[in-house]
């Protein structure tokens, strides 16, 4: 059985990984103090180091809790055609909605960046989303195919690339972005590519 001082270790660790997630997505992870997050969380500012090392590890630590939340989720390929694509859909809306979906896009101008320390697991999370949506686009459907030259990764890299377009003018101007209306339209135009009987 854990002993007590064990459990409020682990609340700690949680309270302060919960706290950076939120500044980090406010105010972005260079702008973001220790005693920023120490405030936050409610905890004393030497959690940190005892904890994280430093503020760049509890960096990789809020990453890593985010992405596990998404990995979950993408873990199995959906149904072929239209039941699939409505999973999908109803998958990329959600994700959008994520509170972690914010930090995580308030953290990619800074993933892009080769010396980044999120670098390599935002290229891992980005790749394992691809071949998510390729594994749907991949599989037979009543005889229907995808369009010539179109290959299931490259329709993991166009769902990929508009659900992130949606989640961030949704973000921006969430008044007039209505985001059923736009992932019922992504759904429309994946299935009529796919209304082409295979010959």
């Amino acid at each position: 059985m854990p002993t007590r001082r064990a459990e409020t270790s682990q609340e700690s660790r949680r309270l302060l990984i919960e706290a950076a997630a939120s500044a980090f997505a406010d105010r972005g992870y260079r702008q973001t103090t220790v005693a920023d997050i120490a405030d936050r969380a409610g905890i004393s500012r030497g959690s940190i180091p005892w904890h994280f090392g430093n503020k760049e590890g509890l960096l990789l630590a809020v990453v890593e809790h985010a992405f596990d939340l998404v990995a979950r989720n993408t873990a199995e390929p959906r149904r072929p055609g239209p039941d699939g694509l409505r999973d999908l859909a109803a998958q990329g809306a959600a994700f959008v909605r994520m509170p972690t979906t914010k930090l995580m896009v308030s953290l990619l101008a800074d993933a892009m960046n080769e010396d980044s320390p999120v670098h390599d697991r935002y290229v891992d999370l980005h790749a394992a989303m691809r071949s998510y949506v390729a594994a749907w686009a991949a599989q037979p459907y009543e005889g229907h195919r995808l369009p010539d030259g179109v290959t299931p990764e490259d329709v993991g890299v166009v769902v990929l690339g508009a659900i992130m377009g949606i989640h961030q003018q949704w973000r921006l101007a969430p008044g007039h972005v209505d985001l059923e209306r736009a992932f019922d339209t992504l759904q429309r135009v994946l299935l009529a590519a796919l209304e082409a009987p295979a010959s």
